[in-house]
């Protein structure tokens, strides 16, 4: 068991254990410290959102890497598949985000990518927390490392970005709105699409430290659905603070989410004949609903546990090159080697162009079943599997749904919470189900 690392990285409440300067001091001295024991003269490159604590760990991080004799590349604010992206680019050894994804302000954490821009794993991981339990001792002040700061890393991104549109194509005419959540993709969204031909709208572009994804972004697309509706608009687009997560608005304002988004993506590439091993990888929280989709399309659906880093592990099992998650996390893997939402969006755009179609048409090929997800807050950690009340309850609620519906109780791998999720054909059950599951955990 790891003590540090979650589902996506370390993340918590700043100023809260380990979540604290000291901590990211010593995490980036680790970190280099296993780096040095591979290479002979390591080097990181380190992006950040847009949240006020992120020059404090940014610092703190660092001062780690230069004390275990590697070399810093400084990027700035900068979206988590950026600094993907920019990682081999830059031919670091290592990718640093520090992030708490779509979390509020209050929060910050890091992750972490290799050299191909991948995801750590479960064993670099494990390399990391052990070296963390060792006395930090700096190397001597010639091998200490060296930092700078690339400026041109935004333009490099940007260009990465457009040049996964099909070049042959454009998007003038089309009027989107773009919500960047006051985070990281602020300052490279409107370029992206605007370049490529869109005319563009972008709001909450003006990130204090304080406001990242508050009441906007990925998680909160009530305000874009309502500016699409009032522009009139053909679609929206929402980020979230770190530009990994993708949610898209259709011409009506109504919200399309990412196993939606990766369906589109799927019966487009499988009619084109590029959905390598016609496979899509998506997780236990994939709708019931887009999975028999998926089975009428003939299109084989792989189930990961929830997290991309284990979506990602299940598309190189089973040589896939797309995966997501409805929260969006989306995977183009012939395109980046991480969730990348402005590459998403791009491959969705691509498909509306070539079909000429609405985003409203496409998204009323795959019918979704009624889900309802309620989140509990809890105070400390509730073993699931030895709760017999609730245990009970759910197979009542099982019983009751029949083969036509499922339940999913888990544990967040990033936040304090438990989320309950009910799903079926009869709405009203599916609401009377979860309220009840949730009632025994309050």
């Amino acid at each position: 068991m790891n003590h540090y690392f979650g589902t996506d990285g370390i993340r918590g409440e700043v100023g809260i254990e380990p979540i604290t300067a000291d901590f990211f001091l010593k995490l980036g001295w680790a970190v280099g410290s296993v780096l040095a024991q591979k290479n002979k003269k390591p080097s990181v490159v380190i992006g950040k959102d847009t949240r006020v604590s992120g020059y404090l760990f940014e610092s703190a991080l660092e001062a780690g890497f230069l004390s275990a004799g590697v070399d810093v590349g400084l990027l700035g604010p900068m979206p988590t598949p950026a600094v993907a992206y920019l990682t081999q680019t830059y031919g670091a050894t290592a990718g640093v985000v520090i992030s708490a994804s779509h979390n509020h302000f209050q929060d910050n954490g890091v992750k972490f990518f290799s050299d191909k821009g991948l995801k750590l794993s479960s064993q670099d991981q494990k390399n990391i927390e052990e070296q963390l339990q060792q006395l930090m001792v700096s190397v001597s002040s010639e091998n200490i490392g060296k930092a700078i700061r690339h400026e041109q890393s935004l333009e490099h991104y940007i260009d990465f970005c457009k040049h996964s549109f099909d070049k042959n194509l454009n998007l003038s005419g089309l009027n989107i709105v773009v919500d960047c959540a006051n985070g990281a993709t602020y300052h490279i969204a409107k370029d992206v699409f605007s370049e490529l031909g869109a005319n563009t709208t972008v709001i909450h572009n003006q990130p204090n430290g304080f406001n990242i994804n508050l009441d906007c972004g990925a998680t909160n697309t009530q305000n874009l659905q309502q500016v699409v509706v009032e522009k009139k608009a053909d679609l929206g687009i929402a980020f979230d603070g770190d530009g990994d997560r993708l949610m898209m608005v259709d011409s009506q304002g109504e919200l399309i989410d990412g196993d939606e988004l990766v369906f589109i993506i799927a019966k487009a590439w499988q009619s084109q004949d590029r959905l390598k091993n016609n496979t899509v990888v998506g997780t236990k929280m994939t709708n019931l609903g887009v999975q028999h989709s998926y089975k009428d399309l003939n299109i084989n659906f792989i189930e990961a546990d929830v997290g991309d880093r284990f979506v990602m592990q299940q598309m190189q099992q089973n040589n896939a090159i797309l995966g997501g998650e409805g929260s969006g996390h989306i995977i183009c893997l012939d395109q980046t080697t991480s969730g990348d939402g402005i590459i998403a969006a791009l491959q969705v755009l691509e498909v509306l162009v070539k079909s000429g179609k609405t985003l409203h048409a496409l998204k009323s090929e795959v019918q979704k079943y009624p889900q309802v997800l309620i989140n509990v807050k809890v105070k400390e950690k509730i073993d699931l599997l030895q709760h017999q009340a609730l245990q009970q309850a759910q197979l009542k609620v099982e019983n009751d749904l029949g083969g036509a519906g499922r339940v999913l109780i888990r544990a967040s791998g990033t936040e304090p919470l438990i989320r309950v999720m009910v799903e079926g054909k009869d709405l009203n059950l599916v609401q009377q189900s979860a309220e009840a599951l949730v009632a025994i955990l309050r």
